[in-house]
C-alpha cells in the first residue's frame, strides 16, 4: 500500500482536517489544527507532503520520525500539529486495513467506556449554577468552566470574590460530589494564582487547569504547595521533551496533551506512559472536532492513567457547526451517565461527512481568538 494524495480542509467553527488517500482505496482522516492558526498548520502539512507521497502508510513510527527529525528544525505548535493530523490519518488507515479500531493495534482496551465532562459558561462565565445543573440533569458527572476574566499580576479581590461566587453556585446547585474543573486558561499570573487556588479549596474542585502558563512551569510546585487541589496543564506543550521538563519541575497531577497539537496518537501515547511513571493522570485536551475526539478515545482506551476526557459538544466556540455535524455515525458518540463508549468501527471510528467538509472548505473560516485588554489598555491574556 502506498500514499498517493494528501488533501486538507478548513471547516467551521475553527478546525482543520487532513485526508490521506492510498492506492488501495483506503482513506484516512486526521485533525490538524492549532486554533487561530489553522491555515498555517495545513500549509505545514503540505510542506511535509513530499515525505508522504509513495510511502507505506503502515510505517507510522518511521514516518513520524522522518517528519520530526529529518527537517532539522522541530517542535512547536505548528509543526507538531501538522504531524498530529497526519499521524491520526495514518492510524485511521491502519485500523481500516486490518478491520479493527486503532486501540486494538495498541494492545487492546483496558476499559470499555470513558468518563467525559462538558463545558459551561463561555469565555466570561455567567449563570454557571443553572448551566451546571442542566448538564447534571443530562447525565454528566462533571463540568469545566473558565475561572476568571482578565486578571493583572496584582488585581482587586472583587474579581476573586466573583470566581468564588460562581463556583459556590455550582456546588450549591449540583451537590458535594459533582465534578468541577476550573480553567484558569493562563489568564492568571503567579501572585493571584496562589490566592485564587487557596480560596477555591473550600469547594473541593476536581482540578484547576493552567493556573499559570507552561512558560512559567517552574511555578507549578509553588502553587501546588499553596493549596490541596489537583493541578492540570499541558495543552500548550507539544512533545515528550516538553513534558520531560514539566515532570522534572513537579507540582502537576494531571496532564492534558492535545491529540491534534502534540504529535498525534503516536506521541501522546508515549507522553501518557511517561506520566504514568510519575503517578500523574491523563485527561486529554480536546475542544475540537470528531476526528480529534475519536483519536483521544483510542489513547484513553489503552492508558491506565486516563481519568476523564474533554469534548466540545455544546462548547461556546462551536458556532454554526459542531462535532457531530461532520460525521455520519452520530450514534457512536452518545453520552450516557457521563460516559461515552469506545469507538467500535475500524480505524479511528468516524465516518466523515465528506460532502459537508467540501462544502465548508469552499468558504473557509478564518477563526481568531478574542483580543482582550486590561483597563489600562495593555494586552490581557485570553
Amino acid at each position: 500500500m502506498k500514499i498517493i494524495k494528501v488533501n486538507t480542509y478548513l471547516v467551521r467553527p475553527r478546525w482543520g482536517f487532513v485526508e490521506i488517500l492510498t492506492d488501495e482505496g483506503i482513506t484516512g482522516w486526521g485533525e490538524a489544527v492549532l486554533e487561530g492558526h489553522a491555515r498555517t498548520v495545513l500549509a505545514c502539512v503540505h510542506e511535509m507532503e513530499d515525505y508522504l507521497i509513495g510511502a507505506d502508510p503502515g510505517n507510522i513510527e518511521d514516518i513520524w520520525t522522518i517528519l520530526y527529525r529529518a527537517g532539522f528544525y522541530r517542535g512547536g505548535g505548528i509543526m507538531m500539529s501538522a504531524i498530529a493530523g497526519i499521524d491520526q490519518a495514518l492510524w485511521d488507515i491502519k485500523g481500516k486495513r486490518f478491520g479493527v479500531p486503532v486501540y486494538e493495534l495498541m494492545g487492546g482496551a483496558l476499559r470499555n467506556k470513558m468518563r467525559v465532562y462538558s463545558w459551561i459558561g463561555g469565555d466570561r462565565p455567567s449563570d454557571v449554577g443553572a448551566a451546571a445543573l442542566a448538564k447534571k440533569e443530562e447525565g454528566f458527572t462533571a463540568i469545566k468552566m473558565n475561572a476568571t476574566e482578565e486578571l493583572q499580576f496584582i488585581d482587586s479581590y472583587d474579581k476573586i470574590d466573583a470566581v468564588l461566587e460562581r463556583v459556590d453556585a455550582i456546588r450549591q446547585s449540583c451537590g458535594k460530589h459533582f465534578g468541577i474543573a476550573i480553567d484558569f486558561h493562563g489568564r492568571v499570573h503567579k501572585p493571584m494564582a496562589k490566592i485564587l487556588a487557596k480560596k477555591l479549596e473550600q469547594f473541593d474542585p476536581m482540578f484547576i487547569e493552567e493556573p499559570v502558563l507552561c512558560e512559567n512551569m517552574e511555578n507549578f510546585a509553588e502553587i501546588a504547595a499553596s493549596c490541596n487541589i489537583p493541578i492540570a496543564t499541558g495543552e500548550r506543550l507539544y512533545s515528550r521533551w516538553d513534558y520531560k521538563r514539566l515532570f522534572e519541575k513537579g507540582g502537576i497531577d494531571i496532564i492534558q496533551p492535545d491529540l491534534s497539537h502534540a504529535g498525534g496518537i503516536t506521541e501522546v501515547k508515549k507522553i501518557a506512559s511517561m506520566a504514568e511513571a510519575y503517578d500523574i493522570a491523563l485527561a486529554p485536551h480536546c475542544p475540537l472536532g470528531p476526528i480529534a475526539l475519536s483519536a483521544c478515545l483510542q489513547v484513553d482506551a489503552t492508558c491506565y492513567n486516563a481519568v476523564i476526557q474533554e469534548q466540545s459538544i455544546g462548547i461556546h466556540y462551536n458556532k454554526d457547526k459542531s462535532v457531530l455535524d461532520y460525521i455520519m455515525n452520530k450514534k457512536d458518540f452518545l453520552f450516557e451517565d457521563g460516559y461515552v463508549k469506545l469507538p467500535v468501527r475500524p480505524g479511528l471510528g468516524v465516518e466523515v461527512n465528506r460532502e459537508l467538509v467540501l462544502e465548508e472548505n469552499a468558504n473557509p473560516h478564518n477563526w481568531k481568538n478574542p483580543l482582550w485588554r486590561h483597563e489600562d489598555g495593555s494586552v490581557a491574556e485570553w
